[in-house]
């Protein structure tokens, strides 16, 4: 039976390896749902074993989207994916359907609850010089000239970041405006999806057993042929992309490939990266995401996650 009017985005997400699929499955199963993803290593297509998409048998349990989106070698990016999530809500609207985010990628997880972008264009030929002086003169130089532009603001960025101070002197130089100005400019903006209501639960779990699952995972990972798949990415063209290359899983992987990682340490690597992600995955959750319920998926049943209407 349709969904009546009602426009709820109901969001489930919590760190790598806690249990997020299976639950969300059964959720929308029951409820009559569909999934879109917030991970942003499922957009790629052939990314399959080192981001545990989900499988074809599951994905005929329920219709997802926003997965297997683009090739290897382009690159998304979070404007894009407000777009396609818009053009999916609308349809699913359309069919009566209800929506379920899941997936735990900081950034586009935040646009379901406050603005991610503003309109700020940087010219290429700006982008190209800094980019160029960051190259020859280094961090130092560009930091100078942050500082001479804006002095107040440049007190609130990690100066010892060169992207951040690339990107911060791009803006200043751009606009002709200092960085508060601009933050104050872009807390004005409406959130992409103000029409629609979120409702937030994360999963969690002890850190022994969320430490478990992630050793079962990477050696899952591995046994279904990990080193296969990034072989067959990067004669793709994964490199080219560095957002998908340098993703846990892959970059070990290619490290191993290159003859920097030896194979006898690539499960500990890729699963000592793995506990460091969820690490600053649930800091991230716990200062940049309002306010939500955090429940253990083994003490709670799948109609314990959301408040549904009949």
């Amino acid at each position: 039976m349709p969904v009546p009017n009602e426009k709820v985005l109901y969001v489930l997400t919590g760190p790598t390896a806690v249990g997020k699929s299976e639950l969300s499955l059964g959720w929308a199963e029951k409820n009559e749902a569909e999934i879109i993803s917030c991970d942003s290593l499922l957009f790629y297509r052939g990314m399959d074993i080192g981001t545990a998409k989900p499988t074809q048998a599951e994905l005929a349990r329920v219709p997802h989207h926003l997965i297997d989106v683009c090739e290897v070698t382009e690159r998304m990016d979070v404007t894009r994916y407000i777009e396609a999530v818009r053009r999916t809500l609308s349809e699913l609207a359309l069919r009566g359907r209800r929506v379920l985010v899941v997936g735990g990628s900081g950034f586009y997880l935040r646009a379901f609850f406050s603005p991610v972008a503003d309109d700020v264009v940087v010219p290429p030929e700006l982008r190209a010089e800094l980019e160029a002086r960051l190259q020859t003169r280094g961090r130092a130089d560009l930091v100078a000239e942050l500082a001479s532009l804006d002095p107040e603001s440049i007190r609130s960025i990690d100066t010892s970041n060169p992207r951040r101070v690339l990107r911060a002197l791009e803006r200043c130089r751009a606009t002709g405006r200092s960085l508060a100005e601009l933050a104050a400019d872009f807390a004005r903006q409406p959130r992409p999806f103000a029409d629609w209501m979120p409702q937030l639960t994360r999963l969690d779990r002890p850190p022994e057993e969320l430490n478990a699952r992630i050793v079962q995972r990477v050696n899952a990972m591995l046994q279904a042929g990990l080193v296969a798949e990034v072989r067959r990415l990067i004669e793709a063209g994964l490199k080219t992309n560095l957002s998908a290359a340098r993703a846990i899983g892959y970059r070990e992987t290619i490290d191993l490939l290159e003859g920097r990682l030896p194979e006898s340490e690539l499960a500990g690597a890729i699963i000592q990266n793995t506990r460091a992600l969820v690490k600053k995955q649930r800091t991230w959750f716990r200062t940049q995401i309002p306010e939500h319920r955090v429940i253990n998926p083994d003490t709670s049943q799948r109609d314990d996650l959301f408040e549904v209407k009949a």
